[in-house]
């Protein structure tokens, strides 16, 4: 497989042991991760050559972020090094009826002012097939938003093909930016576009035609969101695919999980999975990501099994503490073969 780049912010994140609160918390759990380093762990998990493009500060804390992409064999020659500080979230996790929290540190972070100019977008795509970015980098800062757009042009001018997981962040997009405008021109450039309906809806004004307001989050209907995504193609005639995850959210500790895809013609539906008793929800729709552009890359002519790589995949993730999907192909293939008895490989 030739290349894939993501570009984006890694942060540091804290969380309070098990499902302590943060009032409870005597110490905090280290992990490193963020929505496109995410991606870049999974698809260097599968095999896929994959370089992780960010700003870190020159300091022992910035380097342990990039030698744990580093240790999980990410490409890490394209960072570029500057800035006061690395992002930090605090991360308390939920259970059954009380939702997880999340509190940004992440002010003056070194990808937040990352300005034009300071990365090679064209050195970076040489060999490159395929560039992922999120709606959280443009929500960063101006000049984040920036640079974002810088690289999807140079990626456009390559024939690279471009991907984004919309990923709304209510507690971003806080600099005053115009967050419908800008998320519409990156997203003009992009060839698959993944999103659930809160995504289209707050970058877009796109709403699902026949969603029951008072059912959502517990049944979620695949058919619902084909109008979103007919809507996502009227609006960015590049696209080729739309995607939308579908998560019931019964309670913090039993989600259900499925997909759907549109390529303009018809809408591949996935099964839904059963995540029960989860260990760790965030990265989920990154680790989606991840095995979505795999499978896309892998199976270029089957969307039907890159999705259902995808969300298998996710499911996985759903049982691994941290932001990153550890999960293998082989265990990947195995849940979506209908092996989910989780016994012990001897």
């Amino acid at each position: 497989m030739k290349k894939v780049v993501t570009f984006g912010e890694i942060m540091l994140r804290l969380a309070p042991e098990g499902f302590l609160r943060f009032s409870q918390a005597n110490s905090f759990d280290v992990v490193y991760g963020g929505g496109e380093s995410n991606v870049a762990v999974s698809l260097a998990n599968y095999g896929v050559p994959v370089d992780f493009v960010t700003r870190l500060p020159k300091n022992d804390i910035g380097e342990c972020a990039m030698m744990e992409m580093r240790k999980r064999g990410v490409g890490v020659d394209k960072i570029v090094w500057g800035g006061e500080r690395l992002g930090i979230y605090f991360l308390e996790t939920g259970a059954v009826s009380r939702g997880s929290k999340v509190v940004y540190d992440r002010a003056h972070s070194s990808m937040a002012s990352i300005q034009s100019g300071m990365i090679n977008w064209e050195e970076v795509f040489k060999g490159v097939e395929w560039f992922h970015w999120t709606g959280i980098t443009p929500a960063i800062s101006q000049s984040s938003a920036d640079v974002c757009l810088e690289a999807v042009k140079a990626a456009s001018k390559l024939g690279v093909t471009i991907s984004t997981d919309l990923n709304y962040r209510a507690k971003l997009w806080q600099y005053g930016g115009d967050r419908e405008a800008i998320m519409t021109e990156l997203t003009s450039y992009c060839d698959v576009i993944l999103g659930n309906e809160e995504d289209a809806e707050m970058h877009f004004g796109i709403k699902p035609e026949g969603l029951d307001v008072q059912t959502h989050g517990h049944d979620v209907k695949a058919e619902a969101f084909l109008s979103v995504c007919q809507q996502m193609m009227a609006k960015f005639p590049k696209a080729k695919k739309v995607i939308t995850t579908l998560r019931g959210s019964i309670s913090a500790s039993h989600n259900t999980w499925a997909g759907v895809l549109y390529d303009g013609k018809k809408m591949l539906e996935t099964r839904q999975y059963q995540i029960t008793d989860i260990v760790d929800r965030v990265g989920g729709g990154d680790s989606f990501m991840g095995g979505l552009i795999y499978g896309l890359l892998k199976f270029p002519e089957d969307d039907q099994n890159a999705l259902d790589f995808a969300v298998a995949a996710s499911a996985l993730k759903h049982t691994i503490k941290g932001d990153a999907n550890l999960a293998t192909v082989d265990e990947v293939n195995k849940l979506m073969g209908g092996d989910a008895s989780g016994r012990v490989a001897r």
